[in-house]
């Protein structure tokens, strides 16, 4: 799957990327990990539902890669979006894992643990240089030494901005926030002119905001989660002080991409995440939104936007080691990740790719101007949600989080609850 439906979802950038869209210890037990030898024999490569749109694509770089590696031959399967961890989880039971596995950092964590996942920090370090610091650090894991997947291709969403609503109340509309501290303040200020009309978010903070805002998300040794310290505490009370002032829109309890995106259509919402294609949806519905238009960066105070980043992983047990690592660094190398990053909005990981003339270059089209915007951010981005932060953690700190705006609890107790939750969770992971 291209970036997990959960990321999109929850900073609307769906609509940039087309569909493409049991514990035990660490340890690489499948012989040496050494990948000095010869790269031949037979391995096979698993993508995510990636063979509907890309299969010529994906050919070619198979092709090209037996014919500079004689005696190598892959195996191409493709697993469809719905149930794919459960897939992969069955095969790693089952020992049938494939030799190189596409993955999400949340996908390997488990995998690293139970000792399926090669640790390329040990057989693959001569290629790190390579690509993005975020980007490689993006596979390792809370607890553990190591980094456990090559990074593949990126994808981060910069934040549109409605000029003319700036500017109605008194903000210089060149000036749009950085900073969260910016941001409550320009908030706090749309509010009080509109008298409430105006929010200028339509989403609460999700754990990529708690590590945009500089908290801690988890203690060193990776067993429990921290995001209920002073900083976080401080975060969600500025969240209620907005949502008490309607700066925050009332609806963003329950608040999705689709309901967000049509906030900010009609001027209810003065920032919000896109892509190219709402540009082009302004255009057509709301020219003088789309007139008006402003895109910034995501809203950080680490100086860091978050990226979120698939992998490709070599499972550890493999008997083609040099062949499987060889391929898994081929299919994520510079030359490949810029060829396929010029057939779907994603970026490549690679180190001096994003310096490329394509993701420089203006040439007048709204799609370029997002993709430039992007690409810059991407240069020190990272991924802040926690590899260990599984979709049923995500639950349980909106559901927190939803209690502390609307008064039932204060940021404190929410958040220490939502604490409690997550790491009740995360000791049932194993």
């Amino acid at each position: 799957m291209p970036i997990s439906r959960r990321a999109l979802a929850a900073t609307a950038v769906a609509a940039l990327v087309m569909p493409l869209s049991a514990c035990g210890s660490g340890s690489d037990d499948g012989g040496s990990s050494d990948a000095s030898g010869k790269v031949e024999g037979n391995i096979t490569f698993q993508t995510w539902n990636l063979r509907a749109n890309f299969k010529s694509y994906f050919e070619g770089v198979i092709a090209d890669f037996e014919k500079q590696y004689p005696g190598t031959h892959v195996k191409w399967v493709d697993q469809p979006a719905e149930g794919y961890p459960d897939k992969i989880s069955a095969d790693a039971a089952g020992g049938t894992l494939p030799d190189v596995v596409n993955v999400s950092p949340d996908l390997v964590a488990p995998l690293a643990k139970a000792g399926f996942a090669l640790d390329l920090d040990k057989s693959a370090a001569k290629y790190k240089k390579e690509y993005l610091d975020g980007a490689w650090a993006s596979h390792q894991i809370p607890g553990m030494t190591g980094t456990y997947a090559f990074p593949w291709y990126l994808n981060t969403g910069p934040l549109f901005y409605n000029k003319s609503l700036f500017k109605e109340a008194g903000l210089d509309p060149d000036q749009p926030p950085k900073t969260y501290d910016e941001l409550f303040t320009d908030a706090l200020e749309l509010a009080k002119k509109s008298d409430g009309k105006v929010a200028t978010l339509a989403n609460v903070p999700t754990v990529e905001d708690f590590g945009r805002y500089g908290v801690e998300l988890m203690n060193k040794a990776g067993d429990g989660f921290a995001f209920n310290d002073a900083k976080g505490v401080e975060l969600l009370t500025k969240y209620k002080e907005l949502y008490d002032a309607k700066a925050l829109d009332p609806q963003a309890l329950t608040a999705t991409p689709e309901s967000s995106g049509k906030k900010f259509l009609t001027g209810a919402v003065a920032m919000n995440p896109g892509s190219a294609l709402d540009l082009g949806n302004f255009k057509k519905q709301a020219p003088n939104l789309y007139k008006n238009i402003g895109i910034t960066d995501q809203i950080t105070s680490t100086g860091h936007v978050n990226m979120y980043v698939m992998g490709l992983m070599v499972n550890a047990q493999t008997k083609k080691k040099p062949a499987a690592i060889a391929f898994a660094h081929w299919v994520t190398d510079a030359t490949h990740q810029m060829s396929f990053a010029k057939k779907v909005a994603i970026f490549p990981s690679t180190a001096g790719s994003l310096d490329d003339p394509y993701f420089t270059k203006e040439d007048g089209t709204d799609e370029t101007r997002v993709r430039i915007a992007a690409a810059k951010s991407l240069k020190n981005a990272v991924n802040y949600t926690p590899v260990l932060f599984s979709d049923q953690m995500k639950t349980a700190l909106r559901n927190e989080v939803a209690k502390a705006l609307q008064g039932k609890e204060s940021p404190k107790d929410a958040l220490d609850n939502a604490v409690k939750a997550c790491d009740t969770l995360l000791k049932q992971q194993g």
